[in-house]
């Protein structure tokens, strides 16, 4: 039993020892003051790449007993221009609305 009070006064001594010196920091001067080397990840592309023309409208081809006539149906949000969209056209108050297929306009 006499050795684990003696183990803790080791400890003590040598904790009490490594205090005493003072707290010193390792600087290593591997030249942290230059700038980073330039990698191929940061290459300039020259900026942003240029805005796509959007459209708000869906310009559609209705095909009724006349023939063909235009229909325009606005849309949610901005999209590409000549991007596919789909209008619902009504046809009659009795029927559901078709969905007729058309590119995207200004």
């Amino acid at each position: 039993m006499r050795p684990v009070p003696t183990l803790g006064l080791a400890a003590l001594l040598a904790v009490a020892a490594g205090s005493l010196a003072p707290a010193q920091a390792q600087y290593y001067d591997d030249g942290y003051d230059a700038p980073p080397p330039r990698a191929r990840a940061y290459r300039d592309w020259g900026g942003p790449p240029p805005r796509r023309a959007v459209g708000l409208n869906c310009d559609a081809v209705q095909s009724g007993i006349s023939g063909l006539q235009p229909f325009s149906c606005p849309l949610p949000g901005p999209r590409p221009l000549g991007a596919r969209c789909f209008c619902d056209m009504p046809v009659s108050f009795l029927n559901g609305p078709r969905t007729a297929v058309g590119r995207v306009a200004p």
